[in-house]
């Protein structure tokens, strides 16, 4: 079987797919890739279905060395690998792989064809970090089997990938609660704190003011912007609590979560209120890019 090698592991590298479903009633979130859009795109590049595991690289990638020649493309943010992104390469038996800092954004994928074979835990590879459920982090020694699962042949690339530009505005519809707030959280601009993980994405900056009293716990979706008691607004992430009692004046969208994974630490964050029906016809758009690459 090919294998890649972790010579270093990075910051924090691990084996994603889109998620595991149906587990919320556990208490357990779908997890999955922090930007799904840019993992479904790279398993497409390299002739895979678009949920095979792939590798996320988060802030500082891993140095990777491969067994035996492969196809791989590398999606989402710029880690300095000295190779083009959002295109299939091919990589001869031996080579390494070094991904540096991220240059913009926070999350690049490596996506390789054939698929990462590791066990699929609840019908999933994710690994969901804060619990353990599905695995762990990569470490230095670690060696990554890579299975037969391409569906079609590679592409060579992709025409207008998506760009993240830090400060660019979270599209937003009206959460649960949204009456019981003012306009103020689309008056403000808020900094990623670095607090934030893969449960959920803090921010800081003008508190929001929201009625004083208990509400009933409610389940809680990926993207829900939360109101704690010190007003500084939480964006619920991939690893999410299941339900939660805080009230919630919105919700980012489904065709701008791709743009929560890719916040780091300090970055700025503005939310633009749009209807449902925009909302339907960005993910519509956006899907239709997608699926121009099968």
């Amino acid at each position: 079987m090919n294998h890649i090698r972790v010579i270093e592991p990075g910051f924090q590298s691990s084996v994603q797919d889109l998620g595991r479903f149906g587990y919320a009633h556990f208490g357990i979130s779908a997890s999955g890739a922090a930007d799904a859009l840019a993992l479904r795109a790279g398993n497409l590049l390299v002739g895979n279905a678009e949920n095979a595991a792939a590798l996320e690289m988060t802030l500082v990638g891993p140095t990777l060395e491969f067994e035996n020649d492969s196809v791989i493309a590398l999606t989402g943010s710029d880690f300095g690998a000295g190779c083009p992104l959002w295109s299939s390469l091919a990589i001869k038996a031996g080579d390494t792989l070094h991904l540096g800092p991220a240059r913009s954004g926070a999350r690049c994928y490596l996506a390789v064809r054939g698929g990462l074979d590791v066990p699929k835990i609840m019908g999933s590879a994710s690994v969901h970090l804060m619990t353990s459920v599905g695995g762990r982090a990569l470490r230095k020694g670690d060696v990554l089997p890579i299975g037969h699962e391409a569906v079609r042949r590679p592409r060579q690339s992709v025409r207008n990938p998506p760009e993240f530009a830090a400060g660019a505005a979270l599209r937003v519809t009206p959460g649960p609660q949204a009456k019981w707030f003012s306009d103020d959280l689309y008056a403000a601009r808020y900094m990623v704190s670095e607090e934030s993980n893969r449960m959920g994405i803090r921010l800081r900056g003008p508190a929001l003011a929201s009625p004083g009293g208990h509400m009933i716990t409610e389940g809680v979706p990926l993207g829900a912007v939360q109101a704690p008691p010190d007003g500084q607004p939480i964006v619920l992430f991939v690893e999410h609590q299941t339900t939660g009692g805080y009230p919630k004046p919105a919700n980012v969208i489904s065709a701008d979560f791709w743009r929560l994974g890719q916040l780091r630490p300090r970055d700025e964050v503005r939310f633009e209120r749009i209807t449902m029906e925009g909302a339907v016809e960005l993910l519509r758009d956006q899907e239709e890019w997608l699926y121009s690459l099968v």
